[in-house]
C-alpha cells in the first residue's frame, strides 16, 4: 500500500480519528513540547503578522503556534477534509487561528503575504517536497522564515532485543506509512535549492517508554497484515498486548530522532 497520509480521507474515518488522537498525544509529550517550543522561541511574531502551518493535520501543533503568535493571525492548511474537521472541533479557545483545506503546493495566498511558514512532520509524507518548498518561498515575504520539523524515520525503532517483533512492526510501519524515511537527510539541500538561506539545523532525540504514543505503529501495521491475510487477529491482538505490557512494566523502548530546519527567504 502507499503512504495513507498522502490521501488521509481515503483511509477512512477510523484512521482519521485514531491519528488525530495520536497526534494530540504525541504533541503532549514533554520532548515534543520542547522541540516545538524551541523553534517557536527562535521566531519573531509580529502583532499584525500572518503565520501559516502547511499540512497541519488535526491542529495539535497549530494550537501551539496560535498561542505563541497571538494576537497575530494563524492559518492551518491541510489537504484532508477529515483532518480539517477534527482541527476545527479541537481548536478550543484560540480565536486567532482558522483551518482551511488546501494542498501545500498550491496555497490560496497572495505572493509575499506570509511572515512565517511552518511544516511539521509533512515532507516525509509527500512525493515532491520541492514543490511545497517552492510554494513556501512564493508566499513568504522577503526576510520571512521557513521552519521544517520532521522525524528521521530511517532511525526509528521499537526494539529492545534481537529479532524483536515490535521492532519488525516499527520497520514495516515506516515502509507502509512513510513516503520518504530519508527526507531529513535531504532537508538542507532541498531548502537551499529552493532558494532559502539555512540559518539553523538541529536534532533532538525522543524516547517513548511508558505510553501509547507509538502504539499506532503496531496497531496499524497489524491491520495491514491482517488485510493481506498474512497474520490472524489473535497475533494482532498479541502484538498490541505486548506493547501495552512493556509500557506498563517499564520495558518499552521506542526511539525517534527529530530534525528542525529554520531558513530565511532572501
Amino acid at each position: 500500500m502507499g503512504d495513507p497520509f498522502q490521501d488521509v480521507d481515503a483511509a477512512g474515518e477510523e484512521f482519521i480519528s485514531a491519528f488525530a488522537d495520536s497526534m494530540d498525544e504525541r504533541q503532549s509529550d514533554s520532548t515534543m513540547e520542547e522541540i516545538v517550543s524551541r523553534y517557536l522561541g527562535k521566531l519573531k511574531f509580529a502583532k499584525d503578522g500572518l503565520t501559516v502551518e502547511v499540512g497541519c493535520g488535526a491542529g495539535a501543533v497549530t494550537r501551539r503556534i496560535a498561542e505563541k503568535a497571538n494576537p497575530g493571525r494563524v492559518i492551518g492548511f491541510e489537504p484532508s477534509v477529515g483532518f480539517v474537521n477534527e482541527a476545527k472541533a479541537r481548536v478550543g479557545g484560540y480565536d486567532n487561528v482558522k483551518f482551511e483545506v488546501a494542498h501545500g503546493a498550491s496555497l490560496p495566498l497572495e505572493t509575499g503575504s506570509v511572515d512565517i511558514l511552518i511544516m511539521h512532520t509533512v515532507l516525509t509524507h509527500v512525493e515532491d517536497p520541492a514543490a511545497l518548498l517552492t510554494e513556501a518561498r512564493r508566499v513568504l515575504k522577503s526576510g520571512g522564515n521557513l521552519v521544517v520539523c520532521d522525524a528521521d524515520f530511517s532511525k526509528a525503532s521499537l526494539g529492545n532485543l534481537p529479532n524483536d517483533p515490535l521492532d519488525a512492526c516499527a520497520k514495516m510501519f515506516v515502509e507502509e506509512f512513510v513516503t520518504d524515511p530519508y527526507a531529513v537527510a535531504k532537508l538542507q539541500r532541498l531548502a537551499t535549492t529552493a532558494g532559502f538561506s539555512v540559518e539553523d539545523f538541529s536534532f533532538q532525540s525522543r524516547s517513548v517508554l511508558d505510553n501509547d504514543q507509538m502504539l499506532p505503529w503496531v496497531e496499524e501495521t497489524g491491520k495491514v497484515l491482517m488485510k493481506r491475510g498474512e497474520i490472524g487477529e489473535e497475533l494482532h491482538k498479541g502484538l498490541v498486548a505486548e506493547y501495552r505490557r512493556r509500557a506498563t512494566e517499564g520495558t518499552l523502548y521506542g526511539y525517534q530522532v527529530f530534525a528542525t530546519l529554520i531558513a530565511r527567504n532572501p
